[in-house]
Formats: structure tokens, sequence, C-alpha cells
């Protein structure tokens, strides 16, 4: 059976090694290239989205109850 430690060595050895590789530095540019094609989209995140959808649900609430005022009122006006 392999030893616990010889394991952890070697999986020492591959993480440096490939640190210093040419994948990573492709991997590094990928991630530099992709985050800053993201920071060009108007994005948010879904918290903000939530956040927002919530706001928006209020918002109709108080414009269906200002609706519902403004009728009345308009009615007893006119009796």
């Amino acid at each position: 059976m392999l030893d616990p430690k010889t394991l952890e060595q070697f999986g020492a050895k591959m993480s440096a090694m490939l640190a210093n590789s040419p994948a990573k530095d492709i991997e590094n540019n990928a991630k530099a290239l992709l985050s800053g094609f993201l920071s060009k989209l108007d994005l948010v995140t879904r918290e903000e989205f939530d956040v927002q959808t919530q706001v928006l649900a209020r918002t109709r609430d108080k414009l269906k109850d200002l609706e519902a005022r403004v009728e009345a009122l308009e009615k007893a006006r006119q009796a």
C-alpha cells in the first residue's frame, strides 16, 4: 500500500510543476480575458436582481392602490 506521506509529496510536486507550467499562464490569461469581457456587460448579481424584483412588486401594489384611490375620488367628485 502507498504511504500517505509519499502521496502528499507527489501531490505537492505536481502542484508545483503545474504552477510553473504554460498551462497555468493560459488559465490565468483566460480568466483575465473572461473577467474583462464580463465586466463590460451590464450584469447584476442574483441577489441584486431579487431585491429589484421585490421593489418592483411593491411599487406595482402601491400603484394599484393609488389608482383605486384616484378612481374613488373622481367618483366622489362627480356625485
